[in-house]
């Protein structure tokens, strides 16, 4: 049967993702796609987007929003683009989107069926399928307004698609993964993510809202009932009764991210984040000397490195402090601190040239990248450092140095056309507090 994997809250934000962003979002989602196939294969690539932690966590780590509902949007948005010229190699197929995007999906669907050999009528009409479960047998309040389908060649695939309900300011975020579906209208979900959070301003709910979901597995007598309702309607009202006193998801793992928009000291595990700081200081040195020779890469772009490398390796259970991995490139509104493009783009640049490597056999700087993580685990019991505020501050105060932006650098920019981007310092990478 299907595997749950939780809910998580996500509030409902706007805006757009500036395209300096954009494009790096693309670039460095495509690399770490490409890494976590090349080190365990398509199918693990799949399962991981299936997981509501996983996937908040690589939306963070690429500086984004690290808690809200635009992170679906900007990670299979950067995907979609990302991995179009590598489709045919890595054997996947981005499709669907947000609005009108996701009403082509069934036509994308059928487009790859003849591309690849599989049936896209039948794709397409599971396609179909899935948005209609998620619309009408889980009655959640939430309208849906982005579907997106990652398809593997060999058939199997992912769907990630997102609700919102406007006048709670909540967006749900709904998982799917072909290989546990066995029924589409019983138990397919492997998460449900949803904002249990009230609007800005009011007392937040003590008990979850009422979700009717006709996929649950106890509510097959359910459906019975209403197929037979013209023969015994009060079999359905009894049984729409029972539902109403539980809470379906009660068991489930809950990952329960705030609205407030910055990120704060409780928001994250600062042992984990310290256990990163001593993995960079111990290993940086030794596996990344000759790379660390050249100009513009210094412990604060082996930091990066390091957070890139656990959401490619890190072990299950270290993905439920998604603030943490914004911590790697900040974040677009500037919480914890402004993205710093330099160290974003040395970021790049070193998973490329690592991965290159290793496809023509040397895998020495993979493994080295790979040996962060591990590292990081290790001293994770032990592993002491700077206070969160001090973190972040010191951060934040490098941040001109290293190419730091923000979406608010562009709406002053406008207003004042003459004014330039902040400067973008020679040393590039090497100043900052993680400099050890």
């Amino acid at each position: 049967m299907t595997r749950a994997t939780g809910s998580a809250d996500l509030p409902l934000h706007g805006g757009r993702v500036p395209q300096w962003l954009a494009t790096r979002m693309a670039t460095l989602g495509r690399l770490v796609v490409e890494t976590t196939v090349h080190h365990y294969g398509r199918d693990e690539l799949l399962a991981r987007l299936a997981n509501p932690f996983w996937f908040q966590c690589f939306g963070a780590v690429m500086g984004m929003d690290w808690h809200s509902s635009g992170i679906t949007t900007s990670v299979l948005g950067a995907l979609k683009r990302g991995l179009e010229p590598v489709s045919d190699e890595l054997g996947l197929i981005v499709c669907g989107g947000r609005g009108r995007h996701s009403r082509r999906t069934p036509d994308e669907l059928i487009a790859a069926g003849e591309r690849t050999g599989l049936p896209g009528d039948e794709l397409a009409r599971t396609s179909k399928l899935v948005a209609k479960v998620d619309s009408a047998a889980v009655q959640d309040g939430f309208d849906l307004y982005l579907h997106g389908f990652i398809l593997a060649h060999d058939g199997k695939w992912v769907v990630v698609q997102q609700g919102m309900n406007t006048a709670l300011h909540q967006a749900r975020r709904y998982h799917w993964h072909s290989e546990s579906t066995e029924d589409f209208t019983e138990e397919p979900h492997t998460a449900i993510e949803s904002d249990s959070l009230s609007p800005a301003g009011a007392t937040p709910r003590t008990t979850p809202e009422l979700i009717t979901n006709l996929t649950d597995l106890s509510a097959r007598d359910s459906k019975a009932a209403q197929l037979a309702l013209i023969e015994s309607p009060d079999q359905v009202v009894d049984e729409i009764a029972r539902l109403e006193g539980r809470n379906l998801n009660a068991t489930l793992p809950h990952l329960d991210l705030p609205a407030h928009h910055e990120v704060l000291a409780e928001d994250v595990v600062l042992r984990r984040l310290h256990s990163t700081l001593r993995a960079v200081a111990d290993r940086g040195p030794e596996d990344f000397s000759e790379l660390l020779l050249q100009p513009g890469v210094g412990a604060r772009t082996v930091f990066s490195l390091a957070m890139v490398a656990e959401v490619i390796h890190g072990a299950e259970h270290r993905f439920d402090d998604p603030g943490r991995f914004s911590f790697a490139h900040g974040g677009k509104d500037g919480h914890p601190f402004p993205v710093p493009l330099d160290v974003y783009d040395e970021t790049i640049r070193v998973l490329k040239d690592a991965l290159e490597r290793g496809r023509l056999g040397n895998q020495e700087r993979l493994s080295a990248i790979e040996r962060l993580d591990r590292q990081a685990r290790r001293v994770d019991t032990w592993a002491r450092g700077p206070s969160f505020g001090d973190l972040v501050a010191r951060e934040r105060a490098e941040s001109r140095s290293l190419g730091g932006r923000t979406v608010m650098d562009d709406a002053a920019a406008r207003r004042s056309p003459g004014r330039s981007t902040p400067k973008r310092s020679a040393t590039r990478g090497q100043r900052s507090l993680f400099d050890r």
